[in-house]
């Protein structure tokens, strides 16, 4: 493995600036994924580290060595497409060693290779057939195979789960990360990367990302079912700072009333993740409960979500799947204090 260095990378497309100033620093051994919305640029920003689209400024370090100029063949990488790119006239074992081949491997070489990668992705028994003959879930699998024997700088990986059903993703999760230990013994922590319009939002650790996004878009994107938002007003009361709108009203948490003293009087975003979200009880303050009426009751077997309206706004609870509630009923729900995120109204960043 190598380490990967983006400096200022940028892509334009004539008028369309699809990548823009993206600065990534992904270590050596590193598991790094891009996450962000359809056209955000993911892709590009992968296909360009790949050599399979040209920059239009910036940087691109594998291996401590500039790689702009270098053709795809020569960076030592391997991709894994989403279409997986299988060759249909050729059996598993022959599209795992396909590119060897073409290198002028030893033939002995070639099969120590795809059997040992074989092994490693459980398709030992798989290598006779044909792609018609595999699960979309065994296709996904040659792909790898395919870059595994390879033994790369680095691996892409280019949405290669969006073609499988809801189960195969899973399965196909811990498979990634299962290979991803088995190949690498030393292994960092992973970052993800979220990006939107081009630009790079956040980089960090699943877990920071969730628990301190740096802004509303980071908040919303993480996290499932979303984060919950409400426009919301400063305001000091009794020596005490709140947040208010129709039919809500809360106390600012002690740590944040620094931050949101200097926005009294403007305009806030409220945001609460469904999981941080309970049912009152009585000896919750009224500081931080409010009373709601059940709109929609989903409930999803382990758990039950809750479309609840309060005063304006619609907002999603988890709750435990014991819990009984009707349409129209008037519930209090809880607020976790410690878990209430603010983000500025116009420029959307964290003032948590």
């Amino acid at each position: 493995m190598a380490q990967v260095v983006l400096k200022d990378l940028n892509k334009k497309y004539d008028e369309v600036h699809a990548v823009k100033d993206v600065n990534l620093h992904i270590q050596d051994k590193e598991f790094m994924v891009l996450v962000g919305p359809s056209g955000c640029g993911k892709s590009t920003t992968l296909r360009m580290v790949a050599g399979l689209e040209e920059i239009t400024a910036g940087e691109i370090q594998i291996g401590n060595r500039v790689v702009n100029d270098l053709p795809p063949k020569d960076r030592d990488i391997a991709m894994v497409f989403q279409n997986y790119a299988l060759y249909p006239h050729m059996t598993v074992y022959d599209n795992m060693a396909f590119g060897l081949k073409m290198r002028k491997f030893p033939k002995p070489e070639i099969q120590k290779r795809v059997q040992d990668a074989a092994e490693i992705l459980g398709i030992q028994e798989l290598l006779k057939r044909k792609p018609r003959q595999l699960s979309g879930g065994q296709r996904q699998r040659v792909a790898v195979g395919r870059a595994i024997v390879r033994h790369p700088q680095v691996f892409l990986f280019d949405e290669p789960l969006s073609n499988l059903d809801a189960k195969l993703r899973v399965q196909m999760r811990v498979e990634l990360k299962r290979l991803h230990d088995r190949l690498e013994t030393m292994t960092l922590g992973d970052r993800v990367v979220v990006m939107k319009d081009g630009w790079v939002q956040q980089v960090g650790d699943p877990l920071g990302l969730y628990g301190k996004p740096r802004n509303r878009f980071v908040a919303g994107f993480i996290g499932s079912p979303a984060m919950n938002f409400v426009e919301m007003t400063v305001a000091e009361s009794n020596g005490a700072l709140w947040v208010e709108a129709p039919g809500l009203r809360l106390r600012v948490p002690a740590d944040r009333v620094a931050r949101l003293g200097a926005k009294k009087g403007q305009s806030v975003t409220l945001g609460i993740r469904p999981e941080d979200l309970r049912l009152a009880t009585s000896s919750d303050p009224a500081e931080i409960t409010t009373e709601a009426v059940v709109d929609v009751v989903e409930p999803l077997g382990s758990e039950i979500l809750l479309d609840l309206k309060v005063g304006q706004n619609v907002i999603v609870v988890r709750v435990d799947p014991s819990q009984r509630m009707k349409v129209h009923e008037k519930i209090r729900i809880a607020f976790i204090p410690e878990r209430m995120h603010f983000f500025d109204a116009q420029t959307e960043e964290s003032l948590s």
